[in-house]
């Protein structure tokens, strides 16, 4: 299991797209740009990925929380800033791989979906422990729609946690997913009011504060290392498919009118 390193000087995160806040021995890290959905722009990045840092490296923070500022969770990837950026964009990932980052966590992570999760959104979130959802959340794997190879872990986790045919169907198909069929198909564990969500995240959180964090933390590992070891495999096969191809970036934009177009068609608003 990877860990990061300590920071030498003290991390801090963007407070206009990325809130912190502590709940006893949990830390809710909430992604703050709902104009745009909570996508990653080059301030989310950045900021996401220095909070999660800071939250693993906290003595005092035993469990996070991870959700977004309504109405969605995270749209993944901004498709408008990667094609004025080109690769620089996703260089920027690579740099601070806020994505994979969920995934690297030696502290519990809870994910509280709260709306649309989608493509690298979903990808920031399969790399939580379990994730819990609004009734109003929706999922989706819009990768091949919009022309871009998944490199945060889509292919790996997604087929783990609902099965081979439902992760191939959604990566294939870019299918959208309620929250009651994520619920049916294992993508989430528990589906609850809206307004309940946040409270159950950190109810659920502060319930994995209570055994001693080191045993919790070897738990978890165990996990990761053990019954999860395919999944590190298949997460270097993906890097490596992902790195070997090319990015058409003056159709993204396009592609994600379209894509957006679709979805909001599946979801009937």
């Amino acid at each position: 299991m990877t860990h990061p390193t300590t920071p030498e000087a003290p991390v801090q995160t963007d407070p206009t797209v990325v809130r912190t806040e502590d709940r006893g021995a949990v830390r809710v890290v909430t992604i703050d740009r709902p104009e745009a959905r909570n996508a990653f722009s080059s301030a989310v990045i950045s900021g996401l990925y220095r909070a999660l840092l800071a939250a693993d490296e906290d003595p005092a923070v035993l469990a996070v929380v991870l959700t977004g500022a309504d109405p969605a969770f995270c749209a993944g990837v901004d498709l408008k800033e990667a094609a004025a950026d080109g690769a620089a964009y996703f260089r920027r990932h690579r740099d601070e791989p806020v994505i994979a980052q969920t995934g690297r966590m030696r502290t519990p992570i809870i994910g509280a979906v709260n709306g649309a999760c989608f493509t690298g959104g979903l990808e920031l979130a399969l790399g939580c422990d379990f994730l819990v959802a609004s009734e109003r959340a929706v999922f989706a794997d819009t990768h091949a729609r919009v022309g871009v190879r998944p490199g945060g872990g889509m292919t790996a986790r997604l087929p783990s946690v609902v099965g081979m045919g439902w992760a191939r169907r959604m990566s294939f198909a870019g299918e959208v997913v309620d929250a009651q069929l994520a619920l049916r198909i294992g993508l989430v564990t528990e589906v609850v009011p809206h307004e309940r969500l946040l409270d159950r995240a950190v109810e659920l959180a502060t319930a994995a504060t209570e055994p001693p964090a080191d045993v919790l933390q070897a738990v978890k590992r165990m996990y990761v290392e053990g019954s999860g070891a395919p999944v590190l495999a298949a997460l270097e096969t993906e890097r490596a498919i992902a790195e070997a191809g090319t990015t058409d970036f003056a159709a993204l934009d396009e592609r994600r009118r379209a894509v957006m177009a679709r979805n909001r068609a599946q979801v009937g608003s």
